[in-house]
């Protein structure tokens, strides 16, 4: 018999599978007999509560990795995905969210148009050993990426991914950040344009913060502690620098005003509210055009994206003409 425990990650992956944006192929409650016929693998991982309904356990990381896989597969057609067991793992319906809504970003500058295929260059800073928003977005839209990581290993095993799926190849490009504090440069070249950035950016502000909130995440599944040798996925990279999740973004917004011209819509989640007012007031410093703050929701979690543009109105008609 199932615990209380499991019944609510089952109520949780169902929440987080409803509020999404009405684009995201992630609705309603996940179709397991398909996404094990897309997957057999993910068989192993998935059971039946007491009330009949099939899901995996949230608090086992090769479960959600296995369910990743799957998705990606099923709606994607990527093949082949895979991340080491210490990387961060992503949630496949969120991460499309925010695919999604750069989408919309991009429409509401070109008369409620979306920007559609290789002519669109995305710049995906930090996109660790899975790529997915890559994956998503060269899928979902035709975009070009060049997805950027400080990390050679991270890249190495998204090469390998994208050695899976050569038509993806084609439209994503990978390269390695030399300095820990860049983030544009270094990757941005002199003869590049890019229509949006995007980010996750780390959360924590240390390693003791990021350990506590795994703690937090364990204890939120109904677990009493962490299980030896098993954590949600994340490197040091991926979970936490100097500053947080705030200092990071501030430093991204300081470094886009050196390439104010080269991108038109700047963007970055933001996982804590109380970010806002520090990223605000970096925003009015860098002497940005414009920026908008974006509200997404998947199930109880509550997230935003910011997005920032140095361009004016004359400069944004002019981006559309030539390059939309």
């Amino acid at each position: 018999m199932r615990t209380k425990s499991h019944k609510r990650l089952v109520e949780i992956a169902q929440a987080k599978a409803r509020k999404l944006h009405p684009r995201n192929r992630h609705q309603g409650c996940y179709d397991f007999p398909r996404l094990m016929q897309a997957d057999p693998k993910l068989g192993s991982y998935v059971s039946v509560n007491a009330h009949g309904e099939e899901g995996v356990d949230f608090a086992d990381p090769a479960a959600v990795k296995a369910l990743n896989r799957a998705l990606l597969q099923d709606h994607y057609g990527i093949q082949g995905w895979d991340i080491p067991p210490q990387n961060l793992c992503p949630p496949v319906p969120g991460r499309a969210d925010y695919v999604h809504y750069l989408a919309d970003l991009l429409a509401a500058s070109n008369h409620t148009v979306i920007p559609r295929g290789k002519a669109i260059q995305a710049l995906d800073i930090g996109t660790g050993a899975n790529c997915i928003y890559p994956l998503i977005g060269a899928s979902e839209y035709g975009w070009h990426f060049v997805a950027s990581d400080i990390n050679a290993a991270s890249l190495a095993n998204a090469q390998t991914i994208l050695a899976a799926n050569p038509a993806l190849a084609r439209q994503i490009s990978l390269r390695l950040q030399p300095s820990p504090r860049a983030i544009f440069k270094g990757i941005v070249r002199d003869d590049e344009w890019f229509d949006l950035t995007l980010c996750n950016p780390p959360f924590h502000a240390s390693a003791g913060e990021a350990s506590a909130g795994t703690q937090r995440k364990w204890k939120n599944l109904g677990k009493l502690e962490m299980k030896a040798g098993l954590n949600f996925g994340g490197q040091d990279a991926e979970l936490w620098c100097e500053g947080g999740e705030e200092g990071f973004i501030q430093r991204m917004i300081s470094e886009s005003a050196q390439i104010a011209t080269r991108c038109f819509w700047f963007t970055t989640l933001v996982s804590k509210s109380a970010s806002l007012p520090a990223i605000y007031v970096a925003l009015k410093q860098a002497g940005v055009q414009e920026h908008k703050t974006i509200e997404m929701s998947q199930g109880q979690k509550q997230s935003r994206l910011v997005a920032w543009t140095f361009l004016n109105s004359v400069q944004q008609a002019g981006w559309r003409k030539l390059r939309w």
